[in-house]
């Protein structure tokens, strides 16, 4: 039997740790897995990588890291989300390449695809139009992945392919306000709100208008579809990891779901001078349903309590 040795970018992360705790009770006797983090490579540079690959020698790779942030960090620093992240992927895909590492399954992002866009959008548009203008450093170097992969497969036969997941959240995420997305930031504005008292006069404010809707993934969720994408999924196309179009919540429903979830006495307040980013991304997870017609999600209500309730015991450690 041939052992698997399974490395995994961007492995401290909020999906690398979703991976790890799901691999803890979902593990195969024939895979060993590898979890890395910045701290013990820079991908941007390519004779780290190749240092990287020389030390765990990989079979298979799950390529999780990425320069990433919220909509105010991308609009920001679009070059710079551009260029490291051409780097960080070329790096990881030819030295992958380079040591025959057998299978890549890298993972790109809804908000990658079209700003002008019919929905629900699938895996077939991703490259039908530019993408919103906000991010648009991060969109096309992502969506490069998907070139490269095309590449590696007509070139040499190599499956490196790619997931889409929509919006990730849970625990180990990013919660720094600079750079978090919105379901972490909310939490750490929310935490940081209450933490000397959770009186009725406190104002919860949340930037834009609350009526932008996204679909949310529950990191667990998502890392049990990532284990099954490496053992089962063989086509080097992408494929959309989403929960259903039904499940689409406001980001006013995600603020009264943290409210709930923190128990919050005061009241949930708007500021609609800042802007909204795109008011929909609806993605159709058709194709996954395809292969797994009776998936489960976690419900959203149970999954915010549980990453609320993880921050909450975890403060002192958790990226703030």
């Amino acid at each position: 039997m041939n052992e698997k040795i399974i490395l995994v970018t961007g492995g401290t992360g909020l999906v690398g740790c979703a991976i790890k705790k799901i691999i803890e009770s979902d593990a195969k006797s024939d895979e060993q897995w590898i979890f890395v983090g910045s701290k013990d490579a820079d991908l941007c540079n390519k004779q780290s990588t190749e240092a990287l690959f020389r030390k765990y020698k990989p079979t298979h790779v799950i390529h999780l890291a990425a320069m990433v942030g919220g909509l105010f960090h991308n609009m920001n620093h679009n070059l710079d989300f551009l260029r490291n992240n051409m780097h960080i992927n070329d790096n990881v895909l030819q030295t992958a390449h380079e040591t025959n590492v057998v299978k890549v399954v890298s993972c790109l992002s809804t908000c990658i695809f079209p700003d002008k866009i019919t929905y629900p959008i699938d895996e077939t548009m991703i490259h039908n139009g530019p993408p919103h203008p906000s991010n648009y450093g991060y969109s096309y170097a992502k969506r490069l992945i998907d070139v490269a992969n095309r590449g590696y497969f007509d070139q040499y036969g190599k499956i490196y392919t790619s997931v889409i997941p929509c919006n990730v959240f849970g625990p180990h995420d990013n919660y720094n306000p600079q750079t978090s997305h919105v379901i972490p930031g909310l939490i750490r504005k929310l935490y940081d709100l209450i933490k000397d008292g959770n009186t009725e006069d406190k104002e919860f404010k949340v930037l834009g208008t609350g009526k932008p809707l996204r679909q949310f993934i529950y990191s667990l969720d998502l890392a049990k579809l990532f284990v099954w994408v490496l053992r089962e999924y063989n086509s080097p196309d992408p494929i959309i990891l989403s929960v259903d179009e039904t499940q689409e919540v406001s980001i006013s429903q995600v603020a009264h779901s943290l409210a709930r979830a923190f128990e919050f006495k005061g009241r949930i307040v708007y500021d609609s001078t800042a802007a909204d980013g795109q008011y929909k991304k609806t993605a159709s997870n058709a194709k996954l349903r395809a292969y797994l017609p009776d998936l489960k999600f976690t419900e959203f209500d149970e999954a915010i309590k549980e990453s609320v309730d993880w921050y909450r015991n975890n403060y002192d450690t958790a990226r703030n």
